[in-house]
């Protein structure tokens, strides 16, 4: 079983910032990726960045310049620091792992979700 527990969101004024983290345990045997998708009230799910176990991520066009992931391999974890926060990036923000299992398969696996507010 593996497992995703994501912290971090709350609420903040526009132009203010927040640093999410995830983090991966269980029965894993290595990690293809890891990364963050959101999902506003009515919208579909998007991908706001995702970075691979080889260090190269990508970034949606509306956070590239405010948002940087980073991960820390060590502890299976990623880190998301939002910066310039706009209300147009009030979601619910879930984490996301690419991973093999100790048991051999290959899943993607989805944290609870932790909701962003950006509102005055």
């Amino acid at each position: 079983q593996v497992q995703l527990v994501e912290s971090g969101g709350g609420l903040v004024q526009p132009g203010g910032s927040l640093r999410l983290s995830c983090a991966a345990s269980g029965s894993i045997f290595s990690i293809y990726a890891m990364g963050w998708y959101r999902q506003a009230p009515g919208k579909e799910r998007e991908l706001v960045a995702r970075i691979t176990t080889g260090g190269s991520s990508n970034y949606a066009d509306f956070v590239k310049g405010r948002f940087t992931l980073s991960r820390d391999s060590a502890k299976n974890t990623v880190y998301l620091q939002m910066d310039s926060l706009k209300p147009e990036d009030t979601a619910v923000y879930y984490c996301n792992a690419d991973l093999i299992t100790q048991f051999g398969s290959r899943n993607y696996y989805w944290g609870q979700g932790t909701p962003v507010t950006v509102s005055s």
